[in-house]
């Protein structure tokens, strides 16, 4: 089918498994068993599968034909199901974190390998070019006699991933990780374990990535609803407030260009924003907005708030230093840090995403986010495990 399918499909994928990964905490008193939560996801990786098919966004069902159709609903299935399987695999101890987040990493990643070094090659006004930016670096110094004229395309071309995105896509990732050792240390002491001493960290991401995987997963629903009405009722002014698209000159990808969906989505680079202003503008109130409401929501629908840590640690026999030993003591003390850490993080993140797309990072900011806090999860659990032995 293709790159821009194959990007498609991977974009599809990651919404279905972040779907699945928010079913749990969100639905938990209602999913006991291991069985219910495998058949819920099953359940939204097929839901999803044929409403994608169905709406044509793999091209028209007539055209493609029963026979292709349903192909490309059982590739979604089967790819659905293979990272459900492989997340229940990690789960029994046979890895580490979980397959699902692994899985949405992995595929962001792929993603800017692929666009950093694509072998392919696009013809567009310029002639044929290599859509990898490094491969293009090279190509254009090889073959054009204007080294500083050729140095300038392969950082500056348009449509297609240059040198620039690459630098600012690596040093998106670097300010990231900078911000994840942000924390407040409070002092707790154990009345099991009289003079141990340790401390409660509370960090700056208190909510790790889930203010994007939600800001995510509404904008992706939107996009699909907004679409879908599109190719049916394209005339319809309401369907107009909604979203209009218009496919992408290189890979086939529709992109909205007008409605509510367009100023929801982020504009790729700071002479777009500077072209749309009032777009920029109000795609930066969403981001921060939306970030900071779901963060504020997750602590309390997970039970990480104020009050459920409050209760965990008292139940633990364990009580701040300097504190009275009681729940509304440890409860006040920690709604002075958790509530703000939770909104000022989900903030902070909005506005990482945000300068990423501004900058125009490869694979989105809000992928490169979910990639680094992701990676970094993942280093930290490597880091507990090692320490304590139990890696091997």
């Amino acid at each position: 089918m293709g790159k821009g399918a194959h990007s498609k499909q991977g974009s599809d994928r990651r919404l279905q498994t972040s779907l699945i990964n928010l079913a749990h905490p969100l639905l938990s008193p209602l999913l006991h068993s291991n069985g219910a939560q495998k058949l819920l996801g099953v359940l939204i990786t097929v839901g999803e599968a044929v409403a994608y098919v169905v709406s044509g966004m793999y091209g028209d069902v007539r055209e493609l034909g029963a026979f292709h159709a349903s192909l490309i609903v059982l590739q979604l299935c089967a790819a659905g199901i293979l990272v459900i399987c492989l997340d229940e695999m990690l789960q029994k101890g046979y890895g580490l974190g979980s397959g699902i987040s692994l899985f949405i990493a992995t595929n962001i990643c792929e993603n800017i390998i692929w666009k950093a070094f694509s072998p392919y090659t696009v013809t567009g006004a310029r002639g044929a070019e290599f859509e990898g930016a490094v491969i293009a670096l090279f190509h254009l110094l090889l073959t054009r006699g204007d080294k500083v004229k050729a140095l300038k395309e392969a950082f500056y071309r348009p449509n297609l991933p240059n040198i620039t995105n690459l630098l600012a896509t690596v040093a998106v990732f670097l300010v990231v990780i900078y911000f994840q050792g942000f924390r407040v240390d409070l002092p707790v002491a154990s009345k099991n374990r009289r003079g141990a001493k340790q401390t409660y960290p509370i960090k700056l991401f208190y909510t790790s990535n889930m203010p994007i995987i939600l800001q995510s997963a509404l904008v992706s629903n939107l996009y699909f609803i907004s679409q879908l009405l599109f190719k049916k009722y394209g005339g319809n002014k309401l369907v107009g407030l909604l979203g209009r698209w218009k496919e992408a000159e290189y890979g086939g990808q529709m992109h909205p260009v007008g409605g509510l969906v367009y100023m929801i989505s982020p504009p790729h680079s700071l002479s777009e924003a500077a072209a749309a202003p009032f777009h920029a503008l109000f795609y930066v109130v969403f981001m921060l907005s939306a970030c900071a409401l779901f963060s504020k929501t997750w602590i309390e629908v997970s039970g990480s708030s104020a009050n459920d840590v409050a209760k965990s640690m008292r139940e633990q026999g364990m009580f701040l230093q300097g504190h009275r030993d009681s729940v509304q003591s440890l409860k006040k003390e920690l709604n002075r840090y958790i509530p703000t850490a939770a909104a000022f993080g989900g903030m902070c993140i909005g506005a990482l995403t945000i300068v990423a797309d501004f900058m125009g990072a490869i694979g989105s900011g809000t992928g490169i986010l979910l990639a680094v806090t992701i990676i970094y999860q993942y280093f930290e659990t490597y880091e507990r495990e090692r320490q304590s032995g139990a890696l091997f």
